[in-house]
C-alpha cells in the first residue's frame, strides 16, 4: 500500500507485528496509519471510560488517585487533566546519553502499537499525534538513563509524552529544537490529555521493547556474519570440514547446531582448499565447535524472540480496561521481567559469539598451518595483524562484564510501593553496546581472514571467494605495516551495508 506521495504505507491493525514485518518498516521507511478497525477500538474504550467517570465516585488507580505512593489520595474531577501533565512533566527527568533516534522511532511505533489495543482509554488524537510524530520524523528528546524497568519505562517514555503536550524538545531534521516550535511549523497544536492518558503514556514497556527489537534484528545478522566469517577462517586456516557433517549434528540435534553445520557447508561447497589433503587430525574448539556455539546462540535468539514479540504486541500500560466485561483493573503488566530476563540471555549469547571470533583471529596470526606469524610478510620487521587481536580481546573482555546480568538486581523506589524492579532497561543498553562490539569483533575476524586468505596458494568456494572480491574493494592486502584503525572502520561499514532477505535473516526459526 502506498500513500499519496508515493511512499509505502503500512498498516497498524490489531494483528500482531512479526520481526519481519518490523525489518522491512526499517530498512523501507514505511509510513504507518492506523487501521479503522484500532480506531474503532480506541474510541469505544475511551467513550467507556468517560462514561464510567460520569457515573461512579469510586478511586480508580491513576485516573482520578494520584500515583505510585500516592496511589490513595483522591483528586478533584475538576483537577484530572491537571493531575495527567502533572504526572508526565514531573517523571521527564531522563538523564544520560541520548537515545539513538532510530530507537526513539521504535519507541514510538511500539507505543502506538500498544494503544491500538483498546485497552487504555488514550484519546484517538493521542495516538495520531504518535503516528504524526513518527511519520514526520519528529522524535522526541530522549535520554538512556531513568528506567528501572517496573512501572514501564517511566521516565524515557515521560520524555515522549512532553512532546505531545507541546513540551521539551524533538529531533528536526537532525537538530534538536523545542516541541512547540516545531509543532507550529507542522501546523500541529498540542493535545490536551484527559483522565488516564498521561499513565497510559508513561506506563509501558517500550524504551526497553524498542532497544531488544533492535538488538534482535542485528543479533540475527551478526550471526548470520558469525558463520560467513566463521567458515572463511575455517578455510583460511585450512580446516577440516568433518565436524560439520549431518551425522554429527543429528545426534545431537539441537535446531541451531543443524543450520549452523549446514550453512558453513554450503558457503564452504566446491572449495579446492577444502578439499585439499589434511596433516592435522582435529581443529581447535573455535572452528571445530561452531555448530554447537553458534547454534546455541541462534536457539536463544529464537526463545528471545518469542518473549519480545509477545510483549511488543501486547497491552503493558496500567490499569487495563476492559469495556465489554465493565471492569478496569490494576495489575502489573508495565513490569519488565520478561524482557529483562531476555535481554540479559541476549547479552550472553551474542557475547559468545563474540568470544569465539576472537579465539579464531587469535589461531590465525599464530604462526601455524602454513601462515607467517601475524599474517604479514617480514614478520619481526612488521608487525601485522598482531595488535588487532589485542584490540578483540579487550572488547571481548568487556563484553563479559556488559554480559553480567542487569536482571539479577533490584532496588525499592516510590517509597516502598515499587519494591522490586526489573532493571530491564539497563540491560536493554548494555545489550546495545555489546552487540556493537560484537560487530566489531567480527570484522577484525574477517580482516584476518581476508588477510590469511590472499597468502594461501589454492582458492576458498566460489561463493566465498565472490564476497572476498566485494571485501577486497574496501580493504586491501597488506603489505607492510599501517594504521589499522582505518581498515576497521571500512570493514565495519562494510558489514553493515549488506542487507539479508528475510528468510536468510530468520531461517533459524523455521531451521
Amino acid at each position: 500500500m502506498k500513500d499519496s506521495i508515493g511512499a509505502i504505507m503500512h498498516k497498524i491493525t490489531t494483528h500482531p507485528l512479526s520481526l519481519t514485518a518490523l525489518n522491512d518498516l526499517i530498512i523501507n521507511q514505511s509510513s504507518i496509519e492506523l487501521s479503522s478497525e484500532v480506531k474503532e477500538n480506541i474510541v469505544n474504550c475511551r467513550t467507556y471510560l468517560d462514561q464510567k467517570m460520569q457515573n461512579s465516585e469510586a478511586p480508580i488507580y491513576g485516573i482520578n488517585t494520584g500515583f505510585g505512593a500516592l496511589c490513595d489520595v483522591s483528586i478533584n474531577s475538576d483537577q484530572l487533566v491537571q493531575l495527567q501533565e502533572n504526572l508526565v512533566r514531573s517523571h521527564a527527568c531522563g538523564t544520560g546519553k541520548l537515545v539513538p533516534q532510530h530507537i526513539i522511532k521504535l519507541m514510538l511505533l511500539l507505543k502506538i502499537k500498544s494503544l491500538s489495543n483498546g485497552n487504555s482509554g488514550v484519546q484517538l488524537a493521542t495516538v495520531q499525534r504518535l503516528v504524526d510524530f513518527y511519520n514526520l520524523d519528529l522524535l522526541p528528546v530522549v535520554y538512556t538513563q531513568g528506567s528501572l524497568g517496573a512501572s514501564g519505562d517511566l521516565a524515557p517514555l515521560a520524555h515522549v509524552a512532553l512532546c505531545v503536550i507541546g513540551e521539551g524538545e524533538v529531533w528536526h531534521n537532525g537538530v534538536q529544537k523545542p516541541t512547540k516550535d516545531v509543532l507550529k511549523t507542522h501546523s500541529l497544536n498540542p493535545i490536551k490529555l484527559q483522565s488516564k492518558e498521561g499513565l497510559a503514556l508513561l506506563n509501558g514497556t517500550q524504551f526497553m521493547s524498542a532497544y531488544a527489537i533492535h538488538c534482535l534484528l542485528k543479533s540475527y545478522k551478526l550471526s548470520y556474519f558469525s558463520d560467513l566469517i566463521g567458515a572463511l577462517s575455517l578455510d583460511a586456516f585450512d580446516g577440516r570440514i568433518e565436524p560439520f557433517d549431518p551425522l554429527v549434528q543429528l545426534v545431537r540435534p539441537h535446531k541451531g547446531q543443524i543450520l549452523t553445520a549446514q550453512r558453513i557447508r554450503q558457503f564452504l561447497q566446491d572449495s579446492p582448499l577444502m578439499k585439499q589433503e589434511k596433516i592435522h587430525v582435529q581443529d581447535p574448539y573455535s572452528f571445530r565447535c561452531m555448530p554447537q556455539v553458534h547454534g546455541a546462540t541462534k536457539d536463544a535468539l529464537e526463545h528471545i524472540s518469542s518473549v519480545v514479540l509477545t510483549e511488543v504486541n501486547s497491552v503493558s500500560d496500567n490499569p487495563n480496561i476492559f469495556s465489554q466485561a465493565d471492569k478496569i483493573i490494576s495489575g502489573g503488566n508495565f513490569h519488565g521481567q520478561p524482557l529483562a530476563l531476555s535481554l540479559d540471555f541476549l547479552k550472553i549469547a551474542m557475547s559468545e559469539l563474540g568470544s569465539i571470533s576472537e579465539r579464531r583471529t587469535y589461531q590465525l596470526i599464530s604462526g601455524e598451518r602454513g601462515l607467517p606469524s601475524f599474517l604479514v610478510n617480514s614478520p619481526g620487521l612488521n608487525s601485522g595483524y598482531m595488535i588487532p587481536q589485542y584490540t578483540a580481546a579487550s572488547i571481548a573482555s568487556a563484553n563479559k562484564q556488559l554480559a553480567t546480568p542487569a536482571s539479577v538486581d533490584s532496588i525499592v523506589s516510590s517509597n516502598g510501593q515499587e519494591d522490586h524492579v526489573s532493571m530491564g532497561a539497563n540491560a536493554a543498553t548494555q545489550a546495545f553496546e555489546l552487540i556493537d562490539n560484537v560487530e566489531r569483533i567480527l570484522a577484525i575476524e574477517l580482516m584476518n581472514a581476508s588477510q590469511a586468505m590472499h597468502m594461501r596458494t589454492l582458492k576458498t568456494s566460489p561463493f566465498l571467494e565472490q564476497f572476498l572480491t566485494s571485501f577486497r574493494k574496501e580493504v586491501l592486502f597488506t603489505e607492510n605495516d599501517k594504521p589499522l584503525y582505518i581498515d576497521i572502520k571500512k570493514t565495519i561499514r562494510f558489514m553493515q551495508s549488506l542487507n539479508f532477505d528475510n528468510d536468510v535473516l530468520f531461517e533459524t526459526i523455521s531451521a
